[in-house]
């Protein structure tokens, strides 16, 4: 399983690329934390914003897609993507096959 996350502006963007994420089948599951405080390096300042940290669960397979659809439907300049490949349940890997399947 990978999780593939990223921070958005406010929830509206964050559930935007879920839905945009799941209806093409790039993820299984999108989770969407409000409240993060980032205070990070923009332009040769040190900045500060309240995001939302949007989390998908996919598979390698849907990863680079899934990072394609993120990058062009993003609102930020330079979204920072990152990913990760975490441990699952044969379940839950059997779960994420299914709903991420391609026709």
């Amino acid at each position: 399983m990978i999780h593939v996350s990223t921070t958005c502006p406010d929830l509206d963007t964050a559930r935007s690329l879920a839905q945009a994420a799941l209806a093409e089948r790039l993820a299984a599951c999108a989770n969407i934390t409000p409240g993060i405080l980032s205070l990070f390096h923009w332009q040769d300042d040190i900045s500060e914003d309240e995001e939302v940290q949007i989390t998908f669960k996919t598979t390698e397979a849907a990863r680079a897609e899934l990072v394609k659809l993120i990058e062009i439907e993003h609102p930020y300049e330079l979204p920072v993507i990152t990913w990760e490949t975490v441990g699952a349940t044969r379940e839950a890997e059997d779960w994420l096959a299914w709903e991420t399947r391609r026709p």
